[in-house]
């Protein structure tokens, strides 16, 4: 256990109390960039508070012309950034972030060439501990992402790892990951040099001034936009805001009825006494296991962590600028005992000084960016979960580019708080269970498939309970659940959160659902893999039944509805009434902010299916898991435009099951009088309303587009919700010779992935066009649409890279990520990773790129030989240009040899 020198209860209480002041210090050497003048008439752009997302934003801004106005209400550093640990990490689990990581390093190590001002970074380096197998295969993956983006790291053993930081106790580890581009950053000189470089390029900085009003107005559609900010010194006319409050950010914007699922907590770590065994250029040390880190500050060492019973906060005092609270050692000591076995020198050292103070924290661990889809004009930048420094400079960048051209470099969609609905982001009581969550596991291992525990059961659709009578094991996307695979002869039930047994809670005694999860946690097969095969063997060989509903379902009419339509997707929509198709919406810079399907449909009976409109009408069906960004998408579309059309969400209101599978049209046949046979009727990709037998004395309609997911004959039924259960149980009667099971959508991913389809988020992102995606042929020749510019100069000059398809060909398990290597040379990584069951390869996605830039053809990708490099090791491959199962898409169609 730490012993504390006899001195130190005090110098705690001394540095509480002195901690404002020396944070003011700090934070006046940056004043001289600030002004006592009169605040500008207007202004492109105001920036709402001066700490690390706040002075990032208006330094990147005033690179760019923009005339941007930085207000802080308290001086610069206030809130949190004046206290963080300022760590900059450059491995994480996911290529976007290792981006934008890299972004702020470049920045850190160019400011003082540029500004003449040190921007504090030290290039020390960073070790990774780890103490199991698993967490050393975690960090493999890791290395092997940062080979893609030039990161050296290297996996070390104990003796070599205590050789790079020589207090470590050897034993009581085994392994580590050494990063020696990682580093530390100063906040206040940080933010000096920024301001800085902003106030050489035009932007102001202005202190000590409280924003009370974000002025708003109503534009001609009826939605709210920005006009201005009311201050204590005036007033300045904008149309654009950035809230960069941080710990503040739910404050300002409530009054407008806007609403953000942002928790503030006390986050704390504690500085020793110096110690002969440290000096600065060792490296900081983050041991996940042990959920803490070391941060080396000259002859001392901070160190913090994330526990399991963080003291939560509903608001932070407004004057609570550079406040500190008194640490918690009921809470604390779980970190002081792990730093001591693992560092015993740190043990008896003693403590000099602490910090606790009040930081932010979102229900997923990601910050809160971009704009806000209920106010035009106001853009988020809030919520950085204690990694402010590491990501403002990468983050700034691409809020920057989010301003100026409507959309970011990069696929920001992990960030954009579109990612929340408005139901969530209302639910304080789901918001704070989640954060509660995403802190206690920030430091556990990213396992391929992982659940929450947290806010389970938040929305839940028409065939819930059926689907946990039949076994599921649920998912949870969006705030919705769905079955992600189903247990034969057991019922798994998501349990109420009990918060880890902390705040006097018990702990759940029903624990089956967590066991179940615990099948997943490996980087090799799942326990599951067998059973989740079996599900995707049945939809090849029989049919499968999978749970859609949780699928974004939109209806869009009105008497612009045509024009509106032609605009936002990329595909040829002149197409016959019923007739369903496969399209793309892009954003300006020609990215792919959606794909869906549209339905040509006309006015109906009046069912929620079939609704009554005038004139044309499109029925767009989007994935679940970013349904309220493909709305805003389309309705920011609507709004820019001016279009004369209404976009209705049936989301929560139609069910949607689909029936994949060579027996499937014989099973809807049994309880439908429509002619299924007759393809003139019903041809691939279209669309009916069908009228459904449940039993002799009852019927009911829904709508069933002839569309598949999983490259099977196979037909997805829309239906209103009171009919819900009445059609599954029907189809399930009716398909039980036939071999009908449910399926989830593990077993969905798979076959998807093994029929070359697209999955958003993963192989097809905001940062992909429909070129580089192989998705010319839904891209139109004739009339304008949004990209449609960068599509057709693309097609004109082609591509410097392009998705491609690979397969391994030893049995070893890939979930993304992992280093695509031709001629020995790497040229990608695997964005999607799945194990096909009918090809019984492993397969995944990849975008090749060309070292040269120059294009990339068929010829180009075809040849050479190519190798995945897994868990350090490499494996051939096979490369394709299309997945090799079924390439003629036969089986879609009926035909079966």
């Amino acid at each position: 256990m730490l012993r504390l020198r006899a001195n130190a209860v005090a110098k705690f209480k001394s540095h509480i109390a002195g901690g404002e002041q020396r944070a003011i210090t700090a934070a006046t050497s940056a004043r001289k960039y600030s002004t006592e003048s009169p605040l500008p008439e207007s202004a492109d752009v105001v920036i709402i508070g001066g700490g690390s997302a706040g002075c990032n934003t208006l330094y990147q801004l005033a690179k760019r012309g923009v005339r941007a106005v930085l207000l802080e209400k308290s001086k610069l550093t206030a809130g949190t950034t004046w206290h963080t640990a300022g760590l900059v990490w450059r491995l994480r689990p996911n290529d976007v972030e290792i981006r934008l990581l890299a972004a702020t390093r470049d920045l850190l190590m160019s400011l003082e060439e540029e500004t003449g001002h040190n921007s504090g970074w030290i290039n020390n380096g960073g070790l990774f501990i780890s103490h199991s197998p698993e967490r050393l295969d975690e960090y493999s993956r890791l290395a092997t992402l940062g080979k893609c983006f030039g990161i050296e790291s290297h996996i070390v053993g104990p003796e070599q790892a205590q050789k790079l930081f020589p207090p470590l106790d050897p034993t009581s580890f085994t392994g580590a990951l050494y990063s020696p581009g990682d580093g530390v950053v100063d906040p206040a000189m940080m933010c000096t040099a920024l301001t800085k470089g902003a106030t050489a390029n035009g932007g102001l900085v202005v202190e000590d001034c409280t924003v009370s009003q974000i002025i708003t107005g109503e534009n001609l559609l009826g939605m709210k936009d920005v006009r201005g900010v009311l201050t204590n010194k005036g007033t300045i006319r904008t149309n654009t805001v950035v809230n960069a409050t941080g710990v503040w950010g739910r404050d300002l914007i409530e009054p407008l009825g806007v609403f953000l699922p942002l928790i503030p907590m006390k986050h704390a770590y504690v500085v020793s006494e110096t110690m002969d065994t440290i000096h600065q250029m060792l490296p900081n040390v983050r041991d996940h296991d042990f959920s803490l880190y070391f941060r080396i500050q000259g002859k001392s060492i901070c160190m913090g962590g994330y526990e399991n019973n963080p003291i939560m906060l509903n608001r932070v005092p407004g004057d609570f600028h550079f406040g500190l609270y008194d640490l918690d050692y009921s809470v604390f000591d779980t970190h002081i005992q792990g730093a001591v076995k693992l560092c015993p020198a740190f043990g008896s050292a003693g403590i000099k000084s602490t910090i606790c103070g009040p930081e932010s924290f979102t229900p997923d661990h990601k910050p809160l960016m971009g704009p806000d889809p209920t106010v035009s004009g106001l853009f988020h930048s809030v919520g950085y979960n204690s990694a402010g420094m590491m990501l403002g400079g990468g983050c700034a960048e691409q809020l920057a580019q989010w301003i100026i051209h409507d959309r970011p470099d990069r696929h920001m969609f992990a960030y954009d708080v579109r990612r929340f609905t408005p139901k969530q982001k209302k639910a304080l009581n789901w918001a704070t269970e989640r954060s509660h969550e995403a802190y206690t596991k920030n430091y556990s291992i990213v396992f391929p498939h992982d659940e929450p525990l947290a806010g389970r059961n938040f929305t839940v659709d028409p065939f819930h309970k059926q689907m946990i009578q039949y076994g599921a094991v649920m998912e949870e996307r969006h705030g919705w659940e769905r079955p992600g695979y189903f247990l034969p002869d057991e019922t798994v039930v998501v349990q109420p959160y009990d918060w880890y047994g902390y705040y006097d809670h018990p702990k759940n005694a029903n624990t089956h659902y967590e066991e179940a999860l615990k099948g997943d946690y490996t980087f090799g097969f799942s326990e599951h893999h067998d059973l989740i095969g079996e599900e995707a063997l049945t939809c090849r060989h029989d049919a499968a039944l999978f749970n859609l509903s949780y699928f974004c379902k939109l209806f869009l009419t009105g008497s612009q509805a045509k024009e509106a339509a032609e605009w936002i997707f990329t595909a040829n929509l002149d197409k016959p009434i019923n007739k369903t198709i496969y399209t793309c919406a892009l954003n300006k810079r020609g990215g792919v902010e959606g794909d869906v399907t549209v339905s040509i449909v006309e006015s109906g009976l009046g069912g929620l299916h079939d609704p009554i409109f005038k004139g044309r009408g499109y029925y767009i069906v989007a994935g679940g898991a970013s349904a309220y960004h493909t709305k805003c998408h389309i309705l920011a579309a609507i709004q820019e435009k001016a279009f004369r059309a209404v976009m209705s969400d049936h989301t929560e209101e139609l069910g949607v099951l689909s029936l994949q599978g060579p027996k499937s049209r014989e099973i809807l046949q049994k309880i439908t009088d429509f002619d299924l046979s007759n393809e003139k009727l019903l041809p691939m990709n279209s669309t009916a309303i069908l009228t459904i037998k449940i039993n002799p004395h009852y019927s009911c309609h829904v709508r069933v587009l002839r569309v598949s997911f999983v490259g099977e004959l196979g037909y997805e039924l829309h239906i209103p919700e009171e009919s819900c259960n009445d059609v599954y149980n029907a189809l399930m009667k009716a398909g039980y010779k036939e071999s009908l099971r449910n399926a989830g959508y593990r077993a969905l991913y798979s076959l998807s992935s093994e029929k070359g389809y697209h999955l958003w988020g993963s192989d097809l992102r905001s940062d992909d066009t429909p070129i580089e995606a192989n998705l010319g042929f839904v891209c139109r020749k004739e009339g304008e649409y949004q990209g449609k510019e960068i599509v057709d100069r693309q097609r004109e000059n082609g591509v410097s890279r392009r998705l491609a398809f690979f397969t391994l060909r030893e049995q070893v398990p890939i979930w993304g990520l992992e280093a695509v290597y031709r001629d020995g040379e790497i040229v990608g990584h695997l964005r999607r990773g799945e194990y096909g069951y009918t090809l019984q390869k492993p397969i995944g996605q990849a975008y090749v790129q060309r070292a040269d830039s120059s294009p990339i053809t068929n010829q180009f990708l075809q040849s050479g030989h190519y190798q995945i490099e897994v868990m350090g090791k490499l494996y051939d491959a096979d490369c394709h240009l299309r997945s090799p199962f079924d390439p003629k898409g036969e089986r879609m169609l009926g035909i079966y040899k």
